[in-house]
C-alpha cells in the first residue's frame, strides 16, 4: 500500500473483511480467528508477489524484499489501529463490553 489516501473502496473491501471475521467470533474465539485472518493475509499477498515474478528466480530474489515491504505495512497500519482504540478506549471497548 502506498503512503496516498485509501478511496472508498479500500475502506469497503477492509469492511467486508472486518464484518466477515467479526460473524466468524460468533463460533469461534476472537484468537482463532484472528489467527485465520492473519493467515489468509499472508496466503494471498505471498500469491500476489508470486503471480507478479515472471519466474520462480526472480520470486526468490524478490522474496526478502516483500517481507520487509509488507511486514513494515503491517507494523505500520497496527500501531495506527492500536492508537485509535487507546484514543477511543472508552468510547468503544467499554461500550462494547457493557452492551
Amino acid at each position: 500500500m502506498s503512503d496516498n489516501k485509501p478511496d472508498k473502496d479500500f475502506w469497503d473491501r477492509a469492511d467486508e473483511i472486518i464484518d466477515l471475521a467479526n460473524k466468524q467470533c460468533d463460533s469461534a474465539s476472537n484468537g482463532k480467528v484472528s489467527s485465520s485472518l492473519l493467515y489468509a493475509a499472508a496466503r494471498f499477498n505471498a500469491f500476489i508477489v508470486a503471480s507478479s515474478a515472471k519466474d520462480s528466480e526472480e520470486l526468490k530474489n524478490d522474496k526478502e524484499r516483500a517481507v520487509k515491504y509488507f511486514t513494515e505495512q503491517y507494523k505500520k497500519m497496527l500501531v495506527e489501529n492500536i492508537d485509535e482504540h487507546i484514543k477511543n478506549y472508552e468510547k468503544n471497548i467499554e461500550k462494547q463490553r457493557n452492551s
